[in-house]
Parts: structure tokens; sequence; C-alpha cells
């Protein structure tokens, strides 16, 4: 129960403290209206190339919207710490920096659902796509999973701030190869197999796979494969994230770097 505590009531109060979206203005126009409007131009483009119709994109796009909460949250959920000075004090508790740290994960997760509720709904509506209303709660949890998943990937890139002076280079540009690779906007069959493979073991590619699946119809037993996968890739990169994390710590208590900006 301590730990449970330490996951859940310790990373709402890490997210009030370095949570950088200072304003509801902002908020609502880099994290609701931005994805929104990222969805409309590929469903618009797709449309045009005739790549995919609009359920490909819609659902896709909507998957890909919890990367940007996720993958900066991820990132800042460590990186401020050593910004603002704070670092050195939470690596002195006591307790599990591992569960510290894995918790920061969970309220980012959650803004990126709700993101990514906001994006397939707002979607749904401006462009008349018809979910069916028993596949709601299976994309629900294809949503939910695709969060987690890639809120675990941005906390393992948060941990190379440990190591790494500019960390926001590396979020920019893994956010740009999700766009890509993940398969929300261009079918892995269009891309090279070294690339499409790549995409196999990045966040959201199996939530998206197994969204796309249940708004067509299909009965969720048939999305349980993707999501299993899904399951297991936030898995894999909630181990590494915890893995860095204290290999970072040890080697930056060994060159008296925590607090290098």
């Amino acid at each position: 129960m301590r730990t449970l505590r330490l996951l859940t009531v310790g990373g709402v109060i890490a997210y009030r403290a370095l949570f950088n979206w200072t304003s509801p203005g902002m908020f609502v126009g880099t994290l609701l209206v931005g994805p929104l409007f990222q969805l409309l131009f590929f469903a618009y483009l797709g449309r045009e190339l005739q790549v995919g119709d609009d359920r490909f994109f819609i659902v896709g796009n909507a998957v890909l919207a919890s990367s940007l909460a996720c993958v900066f949250g991820g990132t800042m959920a460590i990186g401020n710490e050593r910004r603002f000075g704070t670092l050195g004090h939470v690596l002195l508790s006591p307790r599990s920096r591992t569960a510290v740290f894995l918790g920061r994960a969970l309220p980012y997760a959650g803004n990126g659902l709700l993101i990514a509720a906001f994006t397939l709904t707002g979607g749904a509506l401006l462009l008349g796509l018809r979910i069916p209303p028993g596949a709601l709660p299976g994309m629900a949890l294809a949503l939910t999973v695709g969060s987690l998943s890639c809120g675990f990937f941005g906390l393992a890139l948060g941990a190379l701030g440990l190591r790494f002076r500019d960390i926001w280079v590396i979020s920019n540009v893994s956010v740009a190869l999700m766009l890509l690779l993940t398969g929300v906007n261009v079918p892995p069959s269009a891309l090279p197999g070294w690339l499409a493979a790549i995409g196999q073991g990045l966040p959201i590619t199996h939530a998206a796979a197994a969204a796309r699946l249940l708004a067509g119809g299909a009965d969720l037993t048939e999305a349980l494969r993707p999501l299993g996968i899904e399951v297991l890739v936030g898995a894999a990169w909630a181990v590494l994230a915890a893995l860095l994390l204290k290999v970072f710590e040890v080697e930056s208590r060994r060159h008296a770097s925590l607090d290098t900006l």
C-alpha cells in the first residue's frame, strides 16, 4: 500500500509541481486544438492521396494525440527536477526512486488519455465517422494502454536527463518518429522493412491497430492480440526507464553532475 501510495499520490503531487502548461489557454491551444487540426490535416491529405479512408486517419491520429503530453510530460517529470534544482532532494529520499519516477508517468498518461478521447470525439463529429457503440469500451481500453505505453516511453527519454544536458532535441525527434513510423498516418506496408520494424517497438503502434479494428466493427477478442503486444511494449519501456534511471543516478553521483545545467 505504501508503494501504491508513492506511485499515485507522489505522481500527482509532482505533476502539479512540475507541470509546464501554465494557463488554460496554453493547455487548450497546445494539447487540444493542435492535435485536432493535425488530425484534420492528415485526413484531408489522405483523401487527396487516397492513402486511407477517414477512419484510418481519425483513429490513428486520436491515438497519436496522447504522445505530445506523454512524451514531453515524461521528459519534464525528470528534466524539470534538474532544471529547478530539486533533483538532489529527490535522490536523497530513502524511498525507492524507481517507484517515485515510474509514478510520474501516470498523471501524464491520464492527461494523454483525455487528449486522445477529445481528439477522437472531435474528429468523428467533424468528419462524420460513425463508431459502433459497442466498440467504445474496447477503444477506451486501447487509448488507455497506448497512453500508458507512451508515458513510460517519455519517462525513458527523461531518464537521459540525468546524463545529457539537452534532452529536448531527443524528445522532438522521438515525436517526429512516432508520427512517421507508428502506422498512424503512413501504413507500415508503405515503409521500408527496417523502418517498419523500428515502428513495431515504438508505443501506440499496436494500440492504434487495435483501435482501428474496433472502430471497424471487430469484436474485442480480435483486438486482444495487438493490445497484448502494446502492453508488452509499454512494460519494456518501463523496465528500460527504471534501468536507465538507476544506472545514470549512480554515474551522476560518481561524477557529481546531478545539478549541472
